[in-house]
């Protein structure tokens, strides 16, 4: 769908969606108004949030989560096996923990926030998933359920039955 606004201090002057195109001295409806309002916010987020992604892309090292051991490309065989361990820095312990503790430092004991950080975990999975472009590998499932138990753990903590709530 190829949708074009263009917007004046009095609203929109120009709406375009396909061969479609609705200017300022067409009468429009609350309706379409709203969701041409809708519409351009969804584009600027998104454009946003590509922006956003391809900066921390830039710039993200993995000293930023505490990995100091050899450069990725430089290990043995054995060495990165022992990496992606069960207790290996990348192995799914250390991994969840780091995924929950990042949630659960920033939210601390607000219910909102746990919540808003929990369907964050899941959408950037989402990500994830989308970006691999097909299943990812089990480490990844087991991983992010583990991080996913020890959220839900905390807001069972403070009186949230978490298959209610989120359902």
């Amino acid at each position: 769908m190829n949708i074009e606004l263009s917007f004046q201090s009095s609203g929109i002057s120009t709406y375009t969606q396909g061969d479609k195109e609705l200017n300022k001295d067409t009468k429009m409806s609350g309706k379409e108004i709203t969701n041409a309002y809708l519409v351009e916010y969804q584009l600027k987020i998104s454009s946003n949030s590509q922006d956003n992604f391809t900066k921390q892309v830039d710039t993200f090292s993995l000293a930023d989560i505490g990995y100091s051991g050899k450069a990725i490309g430089d290990l043995s065989q054995d060495e990165a096996k022992a990496l992606v361990s069960e207790d290996g820095f990348f192995g799914i312990s250390q991994t969840s923990a780091r995924i929950a503790d990042f949630v659960l430092n920033g939210a601390g004991d607000d219910v909102e926030k746990l919540k808003a950080g929990r369907s964050g975990m899941l959408q950037g999975f989402k990500e994830a998933e989308a970006l691999w472009g097909e299943k990812l590998p089990e480490i990844s499932y087991t991983t992010m359920q583990k991080a996913l138990e020890k959220v839900d753990a905390k807001l069972n903590a403070l009186g949230v039955n978490v298959l209610d709530s989120l359902a």
